[in-house]
């Protein structure tokens, strides 16, 4: 396999204050891993980081996409690259519907003008996929959503731009059961040989039904443990707590 992602020594600052010291993370093409650890570990500084967010500083380090230096590319180009991330709390945009919203990224990261009625049969086969009405198309994005419904038209945005990197922070967070199960699915049939998933999680929900191949724990800005999918269970029994003494 082939390495689509490579972190190197990466140190974040916001502000004065660093969050992240060091952090190496390698991902090849057609893997899934999960970066675990409590609220406030980082996880979320180091999709934002990768991302190109500029409130995030990278005051030391490099990142690397298919071999590519894009350390100081704007999060535009690196979304252009293939490198998608959604967000833990989706915010809302009114003004502008969902099917504009998604129809503008495709075109625009794509370079392809995406012919309407083609693009309508597709958002509406991916809607029904995520157990969403169709009408949904033609509201304001995530304008008067559930919580649950963001997370969803977050990953119906993955579904449709799909990108070879996903990056999901806690997309399982604040989903009922079966919403898990709907979200999984439609993350698990996105899933190829060709494109990699990183996920947050604190939970162990939604990894019922996604098996990753590499788990990081991230404590205070460290990844303190790597393992396959057994650290999940580890994690389970002894809690996070167990790792800060690798801190």
């Amino acid at each position: 396999m082939s390495e689509l992602l490579r972190v190197e020594n990466l140190h974040v600052s916001v502000g004065e204050k660093e969050l992240l010291h060091g952090i190496n993370l390698t991902v090849h093409k057609g893997e899934v891993h999960v970066i675990m650890g409590v609220n406030g570990a980082g996880k979320s500084t180091l999709l934002h980081a990768i991302m190109g967010n500029p409130t995030y500083e990278v005051t030391e380090g490099k990142i690397y996409f298919e071999g590519e230096d894009i350390s100081e590319l704007s999060v535009d180009k690196r979304a252009k690259l293939g490198m998608f991330l959604s967000f833990q709390n989706p915010i809302s945009v009114a003004g502008i519907t969902m099917e504009n919203f998604i129809r503008t990224a495709k075109t625009t990261i794509t370079g392809k003008q995406q012919r309407l009625f083609p693009f309508k049969r597709l958002l509406k086969s991916r809607l029904e996929d995520l157990v969403m009405d169709p009408s949904y198309s033609e509201r304001y994005l995530n304008h008067g959503f559930s919580g649950g419904e963001r997370k969803k038209s977050e990953i119906l945005q993955m579904r449709i731009l799909e990108p070879k990197l996903a990056m999901l922070d806690e997309t399982d967070s604040g989903l009922d059961v079966d919403a898990v199960r709907v979200v999984s699915k439609n993350i698990s049939d996105f899933h190829n040989e060709n494109n990699s998933i990183l996920l947050i999680t604190h939970l162990n929900q939604i990894l019922k039904f996604i098996k990753p191949e590499f788990v990081h724990v991230l404590i205070d800005g460290y990844i303190v443990k790597e393992g396959g999918p057994e650290l999940v269970d580890e994690i389970e029994t002894n809690g996070f707590d167990a790792y800060r003494k690798e801190v």
